[in-house]
């Protein structure tokens, strides 16, 4: 059997059985909302470029941030 799958059982309670549950939606960001970076730290949004990147001033630096982020949360 080149693949295996033959011999592979069905586990009733298994995770990777479940269909796949709601995708969360993504968070919208406005100019002046603060969020907060892994490795930046806090920040504010200084703009928001057609919902696939943020500007945000860290303060030290700007920093342009593709979104979503998993690294950056919206306080």
């Amino acid at each position: 059997m080149p693949n295996g799958s033959a011999n592979r059982r069905f586990v009733k309670g298994s995770p990777f059985n479940a269909p796949a549950g709601p995708v969360p939606s993504a968070e919208q960001y406005a100019p002046g909302d603060q969020v907060t970076h892994d490795r930046y730290g806090l920040g504010r949004v200084v703009t928001v470029e057609d919902n696939i990147a943020l500007v945000v001033d860290f303060g030290s630096q700007l920093m342009r941030i593709k979104i979503p982020c998993a690294k950056m949360t919206k306080l």
